[in-house]
């Protein structure tokens, strides 16, 4: 069959398909039949086989430059199968999304995907599996814990698999945020085989990182309370908003996002400006003249520094909401640490400002930092030297569990 004799075919079963269409939302059961319908248009036309010679491989899945699936098959074939599998299986599909990514003006988080999958295919593909496994084969994958931790990047997760594939089909048992343990099987994708695999690495990149960043959030919100645990912007280059995210899913709360959304007054602001109230005016002077309005925090180091911004603001309208307390946490031979300064420090701002520790922040001694009255504890270790939780993604899966209980793994 010529291929403009394949896309007719496609384009007039396209209209008995969309009989089928209104409502799918809805009824699960004329959802599914819907996207059985649209497969076999596919398959009707041998569209994919017509095009197979003249391709270029991307990222592992067939595209042709000139000659591309068209519009119509591929929105309709989206909706469908994202509505029944929605609807029938996955129940998760929308709470997994219940913790969103913060907010960002220009992080695109589709093109980290994007740029995720690129790298991992170069210019000619997963040439293993173009090797290995028929293009027609189809499977089913199961997610595997191999250590207790919360999970995190699933609604990352069914991003990049919606990116490979829209036609993958993702079951989860859990969420993000919720616990794990070793050995729990607590996911499944099915669909080609050839798509899954190709997707594999970089899911499973994105959610161990993302799951190891909020099991060590979590341990350390905990043990923080009443202070509010924060991260910083010691991030993976180009992982910023992923890593925040996954912040957020451990239970903690974002700092800054960047530069551009909270005016931080550090130790080398206070240098240039020749002083922590010469900056503090100058930043005063610049958001007035702006007419713009954001948080405000300036890094204290000494009792001296803390009473000259309080002497300032007390005398002078100020935009500075938080006082950063740093390296106020003072550790001890044995291990243990000495917080009395931070304690003075937060007794002498007395409420007058929200106050943040930072420095010598670990899960031993988030406790006893937090019990001192401070607002926050930032902790750039949540993401700049975070270990990832081991998560796998097996097809067999009895397989798998034998060696991981010969490794001591599951």
């Amino acid at each position: 069959m010529a291929l403009k004799e394949a896309l007719d075919l496609l384009e007039a079963d396209f209209e008995s398909c969309n009989q089928n269409y209104s409502g799918l939302m809805n009824n699960p059961s004329r959802a599914a039949k819907a996207a059985v319908s649209i497969d076999r248009c596919c398959q009707k036309a041998q569209y994919w086989k017509e095009l197979q010679a003249n391709t270029v491989l991307m990222s592992g899945l067939i595209f042709s430059p000139s000659l591309t699936l068209p519009r119509f098959y591929i929105t309709l074939r989206r909706i469908v199968r994202m509505s029944a599998t929605e609807t029938m299986s996955t129940r998760l599909s929308f709470e997994s999304m219940a913790i969103k990514p913060p907010s960002h003006p220009t992080y695109d988080l589709k093109g980290v995907i994007k740029l995720a999958l690129a790298e991992d295919a170069g210019d000619r593909g997963d040439v293993t599996c173009l090797a290995t496994i028929a293009s027609d084969m189809e499977v089913e994958a199961y997610f595997l814990a191999k250590e207790d931790g919360i999970v995190s990047g699933i609604a990352l997760a069914e991003m990049v698999f919606r990116e490979v594939d829209p036609s993958l089909e993702v079951e989860w048992s859990r969420k993000d945020g919720d616990y794990v343990h070793k050995g729990l099987q607590f996911g499944k994708v099915s669909g080609r085989a050839h798509n899954i695999v190709v997707a594999e690495r970089v899911v499973l990149n994105f959610m161990q990182r993302m799951s190891g960043i909020a099991t060590l959030t979590k341990a350390m919100a905990d043990a923080a309370r009443p202070a509010c645990i924060l991260e910083t912007r010691k991030t993976a280059p180009g992982l910023r908003l992923v890593d925040k995210w996954a912040v957020l899913i451990g239970g903690g709360k974002n700092h800054r996002m960047g530069l551009f959304d909270m005016v931080m007054i550090k130790d080398n602001h206070i240098s240039i400006a020749g002083g922590i109230v010469n900056a503090i005016r100058a930043v005063d002077q610049y958001l007035e003249q702006r007419n713009l309005q954001m948080e405000v925090e300036v890094e204290t180091r000494t009792f001296e520094e803390i009473k000259e911004v309080l002497t300032y603001t007390s005398q002078t309208k100020s935009s500075l909401t938080r006082i950063m307390l740093d390296n106020m946490v003072i550790p001890l031979p044995n291990g243990d640490v000495d917080v009395s300064m931070l304690k003075d420090a937060v007794d002498l701002i007395n409420g007058r400002f929200e106050t943040e520790a930072s420095g010598n922040v670990t899960l031993e001694t988030v406790h006893k930092i937090g019990q001192t009255g401070v607002t926050y504890i930032s902790s750039g270790a949540l993401t700049h030297s975070v270990k990832a939780l081991d998560i796998s993604l097996k097809i067999d899966t009895e397989l798998a569990l034998q060696v991981g209980r010969r490794t001591k793994r599951a």
